[in-house]
């Protein structure tokens, strides 16, 4: 199987901010059912995570000599969590992923480095 990560991009403080208890339920209700899909469909979560908001962001700045409260960058959109998945099914996982999209905010899904293709050298990084 491939692993992939598949982050929750934009403005995910609005879960706390702007969005009433009920939109947020129904918001969990459609990452519950996005889970279950993914289950149903023979993908397997095997790791991830809601973050806390962008504000309470540590960011350790290019070469490690200072430290910024909040996000390295000044912008609307923030990674707000997300889901480590394993699949043979890249197209089927991609339609899985329009169920948490529909809630509001953007989903990438980014294959992640084996460790055989971390020590292969430029020639085997992946395209």
């Amino acid at each position: 199987m491939t692993e992939y990560m598949v982050g929750i991009v934009g403005d995910t403080d609005r879960w706390w901010t702007t969005m009433s208890r009920q939109e947020r339920e129904a918001g969990y209700s459609e990452y519950t059912r996005f889970e279950e899909e993914l289950t149903k469909r023979h993908h397997r979560i095997t790791g991830g995570a809601e973050l806390h908001a962008s504000a309470q962001a540590k960011t350790v700045m290019p070469g490690g000599e200072h430290l910024t409260d909040g996000p390295f960058a000044e912008t609307a959109e923030h990674l707000g969590g997300f889901y480590v998945v394993e699949t043979e099914d890249l197209d089927d996982l991609v339609e899985c992923c329009k169920i948490i999209a529909a809630v509001g905010d953007a989903v990438e899904i980014r294959r992640t480095v084996s460790s055989e293709e971390r020590t292969a050298g430029p020639e085997g990084v992946p395209s």
